[in-house]
């Protein structure tokens, strides 16, 4: 839905909840309204839960066997992708 639709969402449940004083025969709009609220916040919610879920960094650990003079040993390499840049190198 995404954060403008979910605060649309919001505001027209406000306005139809707490603004208007129609009456409509089979249909309350108060509780519409409060209806398009809990939908929205719901929305509001989930989106922001989304896209904090997806702004973790990603940790990739390889390991590679490999034989030096004669002994064996393992090649470590761990590599971060992070969504922010490291800061530029002193004096840059």
């Amino acid at each position: 839905m995404g954060i403008g639709g979910s605060i649309f969402l919001l505001a027209l449940g406000a306005i139809l909840a707490f603004a208007v004083n129609a009456n409509i025969s089979g249909l309350d709009l108060n509780v519409v309204g409060w209806v398009l609220m809990a939908a929205g916040l719901v929305g509001l919610i989930v989106t922001i839960w989304f896209w904090n879920s997806r702004r973790r960094a990603v940790v990739v650990s390889q390991g590679r066997p490999g034989v030096v003079g004669g002994a064996p040993v393992t090649e470590y390499r761990e590599t971060r992708r992070d969504d922010v840049p490291p800061p530029p190198p002193p004096g840059f």
